[in-house]
């Protein structure tokens, strides 16, 4: 198996090689979008009529 890194010049501490680590891995992992949710005003289910609420005035809502 390859390494995936590969040290040109220097001498680097265990240390320093987990830091870049890390922040190779937090680079890579910022790159992808969060999903998005899909707007509410185009969602089909907006269209639909919500039910009767009981109470005074649930015949006025129903319509």
């Amino acid at each position: 198996m390859e390494p995936t890194l590969r040290v040109v010049r220097g001498a680097p501490t265990p240390e320093e090689l987990a830091a870049l680590v890390v922040l190779l891995a937090a680079r890579a992992r910022a790159g992808r979008p969060a999903p998005r949710r899909p707007r509410r005003w185009s969602d089909p289910a907006r269209g639909l009529r919500s039910g009767v609420r009981p109470g005074q005035d649930a015949w006025s809502a129903a319509r």
